[in-house]
Parts: structure tokens; sequence; C-alpha cells
């Protein structure tokens, strides 16, 4: 049996409320824990630090693809288990996104937005078929899920997007969703 990995798009901030950083932290430990590779845009800001100093922490195998832009930005983690610098973003989340079994989306900002979408569009074309998760800390995506229904209510999706997204709570019940996914 392989190694699983999940990819985790999340913001280079830590955002207004502390909770986010908590779980970030605790996904990244969990998934450490879980014997998952992390695969992430490996930047040491952020959640995305907070998500990977966790699963180094916990001994986990981390796998960051960084375009050679935002080395100094993003403050590039060059310590981890594998890291990848490319020319581009869309290199990036290519990358990504081929060298990981599912997705899950925390708390984030335009970059985390574009991440989700276009692996929510490559789904929806057939490029892949990897479960994707959105973690709703305290409703952090509320409001994205109500636009996503009503892109499909009126017209511009068809019913079927909307089951290309599982919703979660928080770091525990994206654990169980992904057994159930990658076991």
């Amino acid at each position: 049996m392989s190694q699983k990995s999940v990819c985790v798009y999340c913001g280079s901030r830590n955002g207004a409320n502390s909770t986010y950083s908590n779980a970030a932290r605790a996904f990244g430990t969990m998934l450490a824990q879980e014997g998952w590779r992390l695969v992430y845009g490996a930047g040491d800001v952020g959640l995305m630090g907070e998500v990977a100093r966790a699963a180094q922490s916990a001994g986990g195998d981390t796998f960051g693809v960084i375009p050679v832009h935002l080395l100094r930005r993003e403050v590039g983690k060059t310590d981890l288990t594998r890291f990848v610098i490319t020319e581009t973003m869309h290199e990036r989340k290519k990358v990504m996104i081929m060298n990981a079994d599912a997705v899950v989306v925390l708390p984030g900002g335009p970059g985390s937005l574009d991440e989700l979408f276009e692996a929510l569009t490559w789904r929806q074309l057939g490029l892949h078929d990897k479960p994707i998760l959105v973690m709703n800390v305290e409703g952090y995506w509320d409001a994205l899920h109500d636009l996503l229904q009503q892109v499909i209510g009126q017209g511009f999706a068809d019913g079927s997007l909307a089951d290309f997204i599982t919703w979660v709570d928080d770091p525990a019940d994206a654990m169980s969703t992904l057994r159930g996914f990658l076991t």
C-alpha cells in the first residue's frame, strides 16, 4: 500500500481568528499521525507554515511546492522532506494536485480560492476524481457555500457541482471523512 498524500490549500496569513491557526496545526499533526504526506504551497508563513510545522513536529512527510517569485514573500520552507521550486503559479498548482490523493481547503484568501476553483473546475471537467474537502472552521466558508448554491440555482453549473465538494467543520471531521475516501 502506498503512502497517501493530502494537498492542503490555506492562507499565507493567519487570519483574524486564532481558531484558524489552531485548526491548521491540529490538521497537520493529524495528517502526520495518520502516516499521510502533506502536500502544500511550501510557505513558512500564515496557516501554510502552521500546518507544515505541525506535520513536521509530529514526524510527518512534507512535500512543498513554491514558484520562484514567491520564495521570499512566502518564506520558502526549505527544510521539508521534499521542496520543489516551479517557474509559475499554474505549474505549482498542477504539481500539488498531481502529487495528492485528496484536497483539503482551510481558511484562506484569494490564493486559496484560486486553488480551490482550479481543483473544482478540473474535477468538473473530468481531469481528476480526487475528493475535495472544504474545512469550514467557525463558518469561515459559509458565504462560499451559499455562492456555489446560487451558481447552481441560477443555471451556471449543473447540480452535480455540489457533489464535488464535501463540507467539514474541523480537523477531526476532515480526517474521518478522508479516511472514508482514502482507505
